[in-house]
């Protein structure tokens, strides 16, 4: 194989399945466990992933209580406060956060992910996003969700803000000579003096240009406005295909929109995330995942469904299929997925109910060589150029990956054996940004 895999852990929550934490020899306060998380960090390294990824949330009562209070995600650390401590006990693994656009200034997180990436040696990425969760918005004094449209203009614009900001420094600015008395050349500062339909903001920024130049921009949108801004913005996509087919269409879209906006395809890289169950045998890994599923009480079905269709499912059929949903602001291309799947495997409420009280997305299950087989399948496919792992519960499912499917995707060469290099560009094969100030 001349193309290996990226492979990211998606590491909050640290287990995607609603029931992880109810599985026997579970971490339970993993996502909010300081040694547990080292631990996994560490685990991680050795597994040659390329990054740690988080997510974050803003809003803690996005669902009933009734379901809430058998959620596992709702004691967690801040992001942008664990990954400098992880940053500290890893040398390699790549830190990616992910900080909403809707909700922060960009000032903020120019600085934030600026320093993350001087404290790690340049291992940081952030994931933008915009947030669609109503109760997020009450939060930050709205009364609802930002419109859809709103929000990526938004977010288009808190992205230029903050990569002009990183660029406020030329990389050799910083003179600190010590003879003359000169600590920095004023020639080599930028000053943004950015001002649009959403922010003004002068800058400079006040940290060094980030070793990467701009930590990695990661990006989950699969939505028409989410491809078209990471076609433009984006350096790796949390994708969401749930076949090899969907996943192809989706790789050759956003890739195919790059040229037009003056970027190469190859400084994209799009990983699906994806639930792995391993076991030593396949019987073994399906007894995991029935185990798993089994775990997943009733209370969490239908709130997880109404959360991912942005409507209150509590008063449907459970016996009948899929009513029509209308239009809202939540996420537009989760939503569809929810559709779709419902109406093509002619699935009833009940039945779509139990998928998202458990985990609906792309799932393999079973032996190491099973799930090397079909991680090779959608590369060979161009579906995608690795995937974000989720595991089925820790640390089992991260110790599992680790020792048995990290060695056989090593035998066939589909994976490294070691880093590449010090930083998470030059280990996802990722150039470093020009400074657009500064030649």
């Amino acid at each position: 194989m001349t193309r290996q895999l990226r492979l990211g852990a998606f590491m909050r929550p640290v287990g995607i399945h609603t029931a992880w934490w109810r599985y026997p020899g579970a971490a339970q306060d993993a996502n909010f466990s300081w040694p547990m998380l080292k631990r996994f960090a560490q685990t991680l390294e050795r597994g040659r992933f390329d990054a740690f990824f988080m997510a974050d949330h803003l809003a803690l009562l996005n669902m009933p209580m009734s379901a809430l209070q058998r959620s596992a995600t709702v004691n967690s650390f801040d992001p942008l406060t664990l990954l400098p401590a992880l940053a500290v006990v890893t040398e390699r693994l790549g830190l990616i956060a992910t900080a909403s656009t809707t909700y922060n200034d960009p000032y903020h997180i120019a600085r934030k992910f600026a320093s993350l990436d001087h404290l790690s040696g340049g291992r940081a990425g952030w994931n933008l996003v915009t947030t669609s969760n109503p109760d997020a918005a009450l939060n930050f004094g709205l009364d609802d969700a930002v419109e859809h449209g709103e929000r990526y203009r938004r977010g288009r614009e808190f992205f230029d803000v903050v990569t002009g900001l990183w660029d406020s420094w030329a990389d050799d600015a910083f003179l600190h000579d010590q003879a003359s008395g000169l600590f920095f050349d004023p020639a080599r500062l930028h000053v943004l003096g950015h001002k649009g339909e959403h922010f003004s903001v002068r800058g400079p920024l006040n940290v060094a240009r980030p070793v990467q130049g701009w930590p990695v921009i990661v990006q989950a949108g699969a939505s028409e406005a989410g491809r078209q801004i990471a076609a433009e913005t984006a350096e790796v996509i949390f994708a969401s295909s749930r076949s090899i087919a969907d996943g192809r269409a989706f790789y050759a879209d956003v890739k195919g929109r790059m040229p037009a906006v003056g970027r190469n395809p190859d400084h994209l890289k799009v990983l699906p995330g994806v639930l792995v169950v391993a076991g030593r045998t396949t019987a073994e890994a399906e007894a995991k995942k029935a185990l798993l599923d089994s775990l997943v009480h009733p209370d969490s079905g239908l709130p997880n469904l109404s959360i991912r269709l942005g409507v209150d499912a509590s008063g449907f059929d459970l016996d009948a299929p899929l009513p029509d949903i209308p239009g809202t602001n939540q996420s537009k291309s989760s939503r569809q997925a929810v559709i779709e799947q419902a109406r093509r495997d002619n699935l009833t409420v009940r039945q779509l109910a139990q998928l998202a009280g458990g985990y609906a997305g792309l799932q393999m299950v079973g032996t190491p060589a099973d799930i090397a087989d079909q991680m090779q399948a959608w590369l060979e496919a161009d579906a995608c150029d690795g995937f974000n792992v989720m595991f089925h519960t820790v640390p089992e499912g991260l110790d599992d990956f680790v020792d048995m499917v990290v060695p056989e995707l090593q035998r066939r060469g589909l994976f490294r054996r070691e880093y590449e290099g010090v930083t998470l560009r030059e280990n996802l094969g990722l150039p470093r940004p020009p400074n657009r100030f500064f030649p």
